[in-house]
């Protein structure tokens, strides 16, 4: 499967975002005192929990889908590159 550069870019993107974002909730969470994520002995809340696996699981997604951006980038530079050498050596030839 052959990717566009504007869909490999959002890929990539989308992958950098996901990690921006929840690395910063995660740390939020870390230190929150409202009593959400930890109850008054210190201990981590069933919402803490939660918010964690979500968190987990979208650094794993985000990766992922950062990754396969990141390939698509990578095929189509080689692609380019293969054709403009393509391209010269024609252009060797019919001098």
């Amino acid at each position: 499967m052959k990717l566009s550069r504007p869909i490999s870019w959002f890929l990539l993107a989308f992958g950098v975002w996901s990690w921006a974002i929840w690395f910063t909730f995660v740390k939020n969470l870390w230190k929150d005192s409202s009593g959400l994520a930890f109850d008054d002995a210190g201990d981590p809340t069933a919402y803490f929990w939660v918010h964690l696996l979500l968190a987990i699981t979208s650094f794993l997604l985000g990766t992922g889908i950062g990754v396969i951006g990141f390939r698509g980038l990578r095929a189509l530079r080689r692609e380019d590159a293969a054709q403009q050498e393509q391209q010269e050596q024609q252009e060797q030839q019919e001098q």
